[in-house]
């Protein structure tokens, strides 16, 4: 499980896409949201969007793996996801906040956390403005919340600036090749060797 965390306009979500269409065995964790739908995005592709009595349904009937409340609205990610993913014997990538991601560290210790970040707050300003989807109250909203998003990067088990994009998506499948060749997830194949006792 890998869990991908950023302040808004950091490019995680861009980021998180391409390692999706280069990586082979790694799926995308569809998380559920009560925020309204943007221009451009499909209900089960990008988010699961729901109410927020149904989400709440969810949490009262412990559906859920983790939960947040962002923004004024909830996300969150299926217990269900988790399951199937490790039943098909399949990496999930998990692009949440960090409320959610902490949860997630406290509860499943195999996980593998990364934070992303641009060059500096002045990039990060920029960026929310130039994309042009949220209004003033949201953005000034948004800025204040990557202040205490940044005191939450130091537990994160890499931090990958995203100064150029290109160089961030490698640096990105290096740690997931790398963590993948952990001998703690890759003991079992060594009992496919077999020590014999005559050469």
């Amino acid at each position: 499980m890998f869990v991908v965390s950023a302040p808004s306009g950091a490019g995680k979500t861009s980021l998180c896409r391409e390692l999706i269409d280069s990586i082979p065995d790694l799926r995308q964790s569809i998380s559920f949201t009560t925020r309204n739908i943007r221009d451009g995005e499909q209900d089960g592709v990008d988010y699961f969007f729901t109410q927020t009595d149904s989400f709440q349904r969810m949490i009262a009937e412990q559906l859920l793996a983790e939960y947040a409340e962002v923004h004024g609205n909830y996300y969150g990610t299926s217990l269900e996801t988790l399951n199937t993913a490790e039943a098909e014997g399949v990496d999930l990538l998990l692009d949440i906040d960090c409320q959610g991601a902490a949860q997630l560290k406290k509860n499943y210790r195999r996980g593998v956390f990364i934070f992303i970040l641009p060059p500096d707050f002045a990039e990060l300003k920029k960026r929310l403005y130039n994309r042009g989807t949220d209004h003033e109250d949201v953005i000034q909203r948004r800025l204040e919340n990557a202040e205490q998003e940044l005191l939450q990067a130091p537990w994160y088990d890499y931090l990958v600036i995203n100064d150029d994009f290109q160089s961030a998506k490698k640096k990105l499948m290096a740690i997931i090749t790398a963590e993948r060749c952990r001998m703690s997830r890759t003991t079992y194949l060594l009992n496919n060797f077999t020590v014999k006792g005559d050469k």
